[in-house]
């Protein structure tokens, strides 16, 4: 209950944390069909899920996840949750190891071993039985004996997607004694098939991208976790804040700007906006009040940088070195793929590992170091989008300073593809290269990266890099070859879906022409008469799964006419399609 009980929010060192009880606001979990494999970047997914209408699903209640629904009548031993970065997994697993251990829910459970993916990692080369794994993780277990009649145990390992282990469920290494001994892989694949512990229940979170590593037979139930529904939205914020007429107002100007409010699925997204909106509004501060992603991120970082840690740290490490040092690290592992990073992967950006701590002093709540239940430490930016920010914010600084070259000549094959400095006269040349690279990347890994970049240039996020840093560089800038740019893509691009990021760019580049020239073929009723473009069709999909209203009903006749036939416009708006419940 004292490990659980408290919820620290980006930050797991700060004097006074949140108790869970009094800041947990319901999520919106659902069971879910293991099906088709998503590999848009994860926000995207995200503004996908939170235009489906909610009776589509079958809500589920994080207590009740090992409970059948009406109808169903076989019992659940294996749940995997999926969920995007930062939309409330492990805050799940707290709640419900904190409603067993209260005695509020669950209590035909005697045990639980809470197994995180990313502390077994630094034991991927040891060989033992379970008792000793779990000995090693939980001391008090020394002594027990763990047969499998005499208590009803749920293990739950968080963090799928984090797992360094090869987990090789085709394995012909049966091991069904758990005094006997393995490797950690061959034991937890054992015990999540059921050769270990047939009566044990196991709960498996993971991101989207890594839920395919379990195979669907192994697993009983699969849930995903949605975050927060409109309603939880609000209710998040009025819990947060205690001023409710300021919690009104930070509610109003999220719900003015729809590229934040769909972001507020999140409820990482939810705690940084709270952040900066109240720090903003409850004083009376000069500058404008963050309408973009970009906005938002860049202010958090500066208000985390004025943060200033308990322990005054040495004066030689300047915020602007430790800013640096952290994008260094964002951007290598961003294109590496890792959230999780290990002493090594500080050593090479220059991070000195005992220090580190004084680098989460400066940036407690960005990045953080855990002790884990085992000896080893982990690090990891507390949200992926946080990650991405910061590794933008190295490659415009990199490029606009010329002293630091991103590519590294050790990792030169691995950056130079992105960067090479010589070759790029101008900043816009080198946006050209980003949005080439985000459109290539297969699961759209770059695509808030790109957004971040392009966001950087421009002049109010210029201005308040200057607060944060003394050297921010000047180059070349027409904005005009960007966009450009970034409209001709959208006209060669077939696929709507890889359009939509290069819509928010260019909404974060403040540019909308596009999109108000389909907005007013739309109010003048005069769509089915136009000729449209491929990047007019783009703009078209992309107001409609931005705008409010539910797509509970969509009439495909009210875009064919003349100028297009029904297979065509089925063709364009296929993206509209999918998210629609029906469809005429």
């Amino acid at each position: 209950m004292k490990k659980f009980e408290c919820l620290y929010e980006g930050t797991a060192t700060q004097g006074n944390p949140t108790l869970l009880n009094e800041i947990y606001t319901e999520l919106y979990i659902t069971e879910s069909e293991s099906g088709e494999f998503n590999n848009e970047h994860e926000v995207r997914q995200i503004e996908t899920q939170s235009r489906r209408a909610a009776t589509e699903d079958t809500p589920i209640k994080c207590s009740d996840i090992f409970r059948p629904l009406p109808g169903q009548d076989k019992p659940i031993r294996t749940v995997l949750t999926k969920g995007v970065a930062g939309i409330g997994k492990t805050v799940s697993v707290q709640k419900f190891i904190l409603d067993w251990a209260e005695g509020k829910e669950n209590q035909d459970v005697q045990l639980i071993f809470p197994l995180p993916f990313r502390e077994i990692n630094l034991m991927k080369d040891k060989t033992l039985n379970l008792s000793d794994l779990l000995h090693i993780f939980f001391p008090e277990t020394q002594g027990m004996k763990m047969s499998c009649d005499e208590y009803e145990v749920l293990f739950i390992f968080d963090g799928l997607d984090e797992c360094c282990l090869s987990l090789d469920f085709k394995s012909e290494v049966k091991l069904c004694n758990i005094s006997e001994s393995a490797s950690v892989d061959v034991l937890l694949m054992n015990l999540i098939v059921g050769n270990l512990l047939p009566s044990a229940l196991i709960w498996i979170t993971s991101r989207p991208a890594a839920a395919n590593l379990m195979p669907s037979e192994c697993v009983h139930r699969v849930t995903e976790v949605r975050g927060f529904n409109e309603p939880q939205k609000e209710e998040y914020f009025r819990k947060r804040i205690s001023d409710q007429s300021l919690a009104n107002r930070i509610i109003s100007h999220l719900k003015s700007s729809r590229s934040l409010y769909i972001m507020c699925h999140i409820p990482v997204f939810c705690w940084i906006s709270a952040a900066v909106l109240e720090k903003m509004l409850s004083q009376a501060e000069s500058g404008e009040i963050p309408k973009t992603l970009t906005q938002m991120y860049t202010h958090f970082l500066i208000l985390q940088t004025n943060i200033k840690h308990e322990k005054d740290y040495e004066k030689k490490v300047t915020d602007e070195d430790i800013i640096l040092k952290l994008g260094k690290l964002a951007f290598l592992q961003l294109v590496k793929g890792n959230l999780i990073f290990y002493d090594e992967d500080l050593r090479e950006c220059g991070i000195d590992v005992t220090e580190a701590s004084v680098y989460s002093g400066l940036c407690t709540q960005i990045f953080r170091d855990e002790l884990g239940l085992y000896q080893g430490k982990v690090f990891c930016f507390v949200h992926l989008s946080l990650q991405e920010h910061l590794a933008a914010l190295y490659a415009h600084l990199s490029f606009m300073n010329k002293k630091t070259n991103v590519s590294d000549q050790k990792k030169q094959s691995l950056l130079s593809r992105f960067f090479n400095q010589e070759k790029y006269n101008s900043l816009s040349e080198l946006h050209q290269r980003a949005v080439n690279e985000a459109l290539q990347s297969k699961n759209g890994h770059l695509d808030l990266f790109l957004l971040f970049l392009l966001g950087l240039s421009v002049k109010s996020n210029q201005t308040l890099l200057r607060k944060l840093l003394t050297q921010t560089g000047s180059c070349s800038y027409k904005k005009e070859e960007t966009l450009q740019y970034i409209t001709q893509k959208i006209r060669e691009n077939h696929s709507s879906e890889k359009s939509i990021n290069l819509f928010h760019c260019l909404n974060e580049l403040g540019d909308d022409s596009l999109m108000q020239e389909i907005q007013r073929y739309l109010k003048s009723g005069k769509i089915r008469e136009t000729k449209l473009s491929l990047s007019q069709w783009s703009a078209l999909v992309y107001v409609l799964l931005t705008s409010e209203q539910k797509m509970d009903d969509f009439d495909l006749k009210q875009f064919i006419g003349k100028k297009h036939r029904a297979d065509e416009v089925l063709q364009y708006l296929l993206p509209v399609v999918k998210e629609s419940r029906s469809v005429q």
